[in-house]
């Protein structure tokens, strides 16, 4: 029982260390990129939430006008 523990142990740690070092090998990109990528991803949700938006209003007011 003391071994199969030491193993999950060992194990663990190796685990751990592989981690790391995986993390260390990670290039991040500069803040500016960061940034720059982040504010587009903002316009572009924001456009498109826009048109569906509009598109539902629109569909909604041409359902009441055939519903009644």
């Amino acid at each position: 029982m003391a071994d199969e523990s030491q193993g999950w142990v060992a194990r663990s740690r190796q685990y751990v260390e592989e981690v790391q070092g995986e993390f260390n090998k990670i290039t991040w990109p500069p803040q500016e990129e960061t940034m720059t990528g982040t504010v587009s991803v903002l316009v572009i949700v924001g456009l498109i939430a826009t048109f569906l938006g509009v598109v539902d209003f629109g569909l909604s007011r041409v359902m009441q006008m055939v519903l009644g």
